[in-house]
């Protein structure tokens, strides 16, 4: 009898203390702040991730859509800590001063940031940046993408020696320098005398100006695109004309089934869990936090059979566990020169103190050392191969 009352008591302080570590841990309110809405394939990709990261963590959140990246980011930020939000998340590159300015006057609240730099240089504890090695994804896109054309050129569609595809950009950001440059060298590492040409919109979202882009590039001669621009003009222009494309931020296969192939997209549900959990558990939120292939933070969508090349699901796999393992450097200095050389050393501005001064070696070991500085990119490098139009 004693040792079933002794049983009993054991259980009961166990359960005390399941009972009390429930308690301890925090009820947490999560504010979202998006630069667009829905239409966005870059917001649309952030805002199915935030609900998906609350519904699996059981929070309560508030979203705000059509942000700016100006006062309005500030305003809405502040809004959400009025509202006893203890997150704040924003996902646009220039809304970074304006997380900041909320950071410093709400030193209770953690606000994290997709894309920024300034995170590990502004010395605030309520301040985290996020990003995720999606040049890798996008390096797998261009495996796709160059097998592509090797079908084409064995169909007769493409020449070998004048063999040339496009690509939409949205700034001339490092972000986007370090995404196209990474989709290139995936195409390049099928088809070496790949050349390709980039247009930039100055935009993130702006569908006339994508889709004019992409015709142009067309027109030009180049018989694939791929785009970081957010809508789906690039996409339907491709469909119009007949012309694969690779999109980014989630499959465009419903409105373009004869030419979208596959597109690669950062998951952000990861890092929205982790944040929360944080909180949740009165832990600190890393200051600059990258995701990766491994922790599912870089995936590719499901590859569209229509129109990829046959074995293209198989060959991802096997470039895929290349990266994991470090066997395959998207940015191996073997594979690309700038202005007819090769790269032996490169200062980048990996500190963004507003100088735009370099200071950072980032070749070491025979490659570039994209996000190991920090999360949000900084190749900025405009290698051979790669025309920019209008410069």
């Amino acid at each position: 009898m004693k040792k079933f009352l002794a049983l009993l008591l054991t259980l009961a302080l166990c359960l005390g203390c399941v009972s009390l570590a429930a308690a301890e841990e925090k009820a947490v309110k999560v504010g979202f702040i998006f630069l667009h809405d829905e239409n966005s394939t870059y917001d649309r990709n952030f805002i199915e991730a935030a609900k998906e990261a609350c519904a699996n963590l059981g929070v309560d959140y508030l979203m705000k859509t059509g942000i700016d990246e100006g006062e309005a980011c500030y305003e809405a930020a502040a809004d959400f800590a009025d509202k006893g939000c203890d997150i704040v998340f924003a996902d646009s590159f220039g809304h970074e001063p304006y997380m900041i300015k909320a950071a410093q006057e709400f030193p209770e609240v953690q606000f994290c940031h997709a894309t920024g730099t300034q995170a590990h240089t502004v010395n605030l504890a309520n301040y985290h940046n996020a990003f995720a090695t999606i040049f890798e994804g996008r390096y797998l896109a261009g495996v796709a993408a160059g097998l592509k054309l090797q079908e084409m050129i064995a169909d007769g569609k493409a020449t070998e020696d004048a063999l040339k595809i496009g690509y939409i950009g949205a700034y001339p950001y490092a972000e986007v320098k370090s995404g196209y440059t990474s989709f290139f060298l995936g195409v390049r590492s099928v088809c070496p005398t790949v050349t390709m040409e980039v247009t930039f919109t100055n935009s993130w979202y702006d569908e006339t100006l994508e889709k004019e882009g992409a015709v142009q590039l067309i027109n030009n001669g180049c018989v694939l695109i791929s785009q970081h621009a957010d809508s789906m003009g690039a996409p339907t222009a491709c469909e119009t004309a007949g012309v694969p494309n690779i999109s980014y931020n989630g499959s465009t296969v419903a409105s373009c089934p004869n030419t979208f192939i596959v597109s690669s997209r950062i998951n952000w549900v990861p890092y929205m869990e982790y944040i929360i959990t944080c909180v949740k558990e009165g832990k600190e939120i890393d200051t600059d936090w990258t995701g990766n292939i491994e922790t599912g933070s870089v995936q590719l969508s499901e590859i569209n059979e229509n129109a990829a090349a046959a074995g293209t699901a198989e060959k991802l796999e096997e470039v895929k566990a290349g990266l994991v393992d470090g066997s395959i450097k998207v940015f191996d200095t073997a594979c690309f020169t700038k202005d007819g050389a090769k790269l032996d050393s490169y200062l980048a501005d990996v500190d963004d103190m507003g100088d735009f001064v370099p200071e950072t070696e980032v070749i070491g070991d025979g490659y570039f050392h994209e996000s190991e500085y920090r999360s949000a990119p900084y190749f900025d490098i405009d290698i051979d191969g790669i025309a920019i139009l209008g410069s």
